[in-house]
């Protein structure tokens, strides 16, 4: 199986939340893990938003990051994804750092983890698998 992970998928696994026990089963059981490069960026403003709040201490964030980063074998260039994420996002009126991820999971015949609920209804319509603590 291939998997694909977003930032919310990975925010559950790191602060152990929930959903992490599935999410991280399914990361493990996947024999590649893949998100678009942009989930670098994204992840470490999630943690520095953490860090504002006084949530996370700046160790604790570094750590994190490096932790999430370590959970993706391939980054896929942004070049490469844009003007399908960008039809994507005009499709499904939705963000287009979003359809970065489903494009992703897509091209890869892979599932999509997510955490976020709106993201996860726009895969299904797509018939794109994904995994979202709900059943798959």
């Amino acid at each position: 199986m291939i998997a694909a992970v977003d930032v919310s998928g990975t925010m559950e696994i790191l602060l152990q939340k929930e959903k992490a026990e599935q999410f991280s089963a399914l990361l493990q059981d996947a024999a590649l893990v893949l998100a678009p490069d942009l989930y670098i960026s994204e992840l470490t403003n999630t943690l520095w938003k953490y860090h504002r709040s006084h949530i996370l201490t700046k160790d604790e964030c570094i750590q994190y990051i490096n932790d999430g980063i370590s959970y993706v074998d391939k980054f896929i260039n942004s070049k490469e994804l844009w003007q399908e994420a960008f039809s994507e996002g005009i499709n499904n009126n939705h963000s287009i750092y979003d359809m970065f991820y489903m494009v992703v999971a897509r091209r890869n015949d892979g599932i999509l983890i997510t955490n976020d609920s709106v993201l996860a209804t726009i895969c299904r319509k797509n018939n794109i698998q994904v995994c979202n603590g709900e059943s798959l």
